[in-house]
């Protein structure tokens, strides 16, 4: 990266810091940008240059964790099917940041909650990554997903690992071991993507279904 480039994500990563301190400490309805600009040794304008919205701060990582999910797909190996690819795409990107399994996704979850704004923001980026991942498995496994189909799979994807982190995260605190919280969270996921799955040839024609 140029020296620029290092500045910038110096500087975001100093506003995300910022705000998940002030949002524990003091809550998230109490914190307010010009708390987190101060914290973060910036101007309220210049967060705007990184995140749209407050409730942005908490979900800094979601469009990064769509594109995942679309490059396993379009880098899929020969005898992949649907659940494969996207199980890779959990595994690439709970090893890569730990923004679904550190400490911000334990706050994260608890605010959704409740504070409705968060829950709202969460719900848009749900559907937003359904839909995108969705369209990007029903035209690369033609053969296996109809749009239909397509949109279930994610769903029970996304859903499934949603729910397995709301109760990990349930007493507000992140397991000591992330390592053991990435197995135990890939282990769990594909164990409700089994009805997906085909014992004998890896994946089922999930078209038929519809």
């Amino acid at each position: 990266m140029t020296l620029r480039e290092r500045k910038r994500l110096r500087t975001r990563q100093a506003i995300l810091t910022a705000a998940t301190d002030l949002f524990e400490r003091h809550g998230y309805t109490e914190t307010t940008l010009d708390d987190i600009a101060a914290a973060a040794e910036i101007s309220k304008r210049a967060i705007f240059s990184y995140f749209a919205s407050k409730e942005d701060l908490l979900f800094p990582e979601s469009d990064a964790r769509i594109g995942a999910a679309i490059d396993a797909i379009a880098a899929r190996q020969p005898g992949d099917g649907p659940v494969q690819v996207l199980l890779r795409a959990m595994t690439t990107s709970t090893q890569e940041s730990d923004d679904l399994t550190g400490r911000r996704a334990a706050l994260r979850l608890r605010l959704m909650r409740t504070v409705p704004a968060v829950r709202g923001r969460a719900l848009q980026h749900q559907f937003d990554a359904q839909r995108e991942i969705a369209r990007h498995l029903a035209a690369v496994f033609p053969a296996d997903l109809s749009p239909i189909s397509a949109a279930a799979l994610t769903g029970a994807f996304i859903g499934a690992v949603t729910g397995v982190l709301d109760l990990f995260f349930e007493e507000q605190e992140p397991p000591q071991d992330p390592v053991e919280l990435r197995a135990t969270l890939l282990r769990v996921t594909q164990m409700a993507l089994t009805p997906w799955l085909d014992t004998s040839s890896g994946e089922r024609d999930l078209s038929s279904d519809i």
